[in-house]
């Protein structure tokens, strides 16, 4: 069995923001209230362009991001310079195969970030030919890996995800484009998450649709290990900018606002 991310409160929470959005050193206090708030995971992504998979509250977040000129190796130092002092919060690095990766090389990412105090990484966009070598190559550095599937996925994708997850299975809860629908009925991945839990020596999470706190309680009901929040987390940066909020008071009453009653 993989180490437990999630150690806390059930189901855990992990959280979607892009470095640089809001600005690192804002994006420093609000990883440490987060983990004040005992959040289980950042899933921190390198900022990148016209994501096809995400909906407009997260490109633009990537735009104003990508606008301060934050890459790969800006992100790699804001983890290492707030990672000791994190007691619950682990940091997931996510990063796009295209933008961040192709350019070099699988095993020279997976260098670099095994050299990090990173907790995992999620690689977007990856090439179904490339999975086996960035599966063994992750785990001869020791790089937990977070895998992603769907319910529809074949029997062998969901199997590939339970058997090469090291960090934790993402459960993607449908297909589309991230923060574009307006409601989500989790109550149909239940076959799946228990059989990713069976299976899998992770954890399993579920995201895409995850808005409220009535969502993340109908993942736990599911049997989830953990909730993902993403563009509703964003939007709320987003909010604060816009309007000259704090955003680490807004993302904390947020965060707060997802715990049961």
């Amino acid at each position: 069995m993989a180490d437990a991310f999630f150690t806390g409160r059930r189901p855990g929470l992990a959280v979607f923001l892009n470095a640089g959005d809001p600005p690192l050193p804002v994006l420093r206090d609000v990883v440490l209230a987060l983990d004040e708030q005992r959040v289980d995971c950042l899933e921190l992504a390198v900022p990148f362009p016209n994501s096809f998979t995400d909906g407009p509250v997260v490109r633009r977040s990537a735009t104003r991001a990508l606008e301060q000129g934050v890459d790969l190796d800006q992100t790699l130092r804001f983890v290492a310079s707030v990672a000791s002092e994190l007691r619950h919060l682990r940091i997931v690095l996510l990063a796009d195969w295209s933008h961040t990766v192709k350019p070099r090389s699988v095993s020279w990412f997976l260098d670099r970030l095994a050299a990090e105090p990173v907790d995992g990484v999620l690689l977007h966009g990856l090439p179904p030919r490339l999975r086996t070598e960035y599966y063994d190559a992750a785990a001869e550095r020791a790089v937990p890996v977070v895998t992603t599937c769907y319910a529809q996925s074949a029997p062998e994708i969901l199997a590939e995800a339970a058997d090469r997850a090291g960090a934790y299975v993402y459960l993607v809860a449908r297909y589309g484009r991230s923060g574009t629908q307006a409601d989500q009925d989790f109550t149909e991945l239940r076959g799946t998450v228990e059989q990713l839990r069976a299976t899998a020596p992770a954890q399993v999470a579920v995201g895409f649709g995850v808005r409220d706190r009535h969502d993340v309680a109908a993942i736990g009901e599911l049997g989830a290990d953990a909730a993902v929040i993403g563009s509703a987390a964003v939007s709320r940066v987003e909010h604060a900018l816009s309007d000259r909020l704090d955003p680490v008071t807004e993302l904390t009453n947020f965060v707060s606002d997802l715990k049961p009653t």
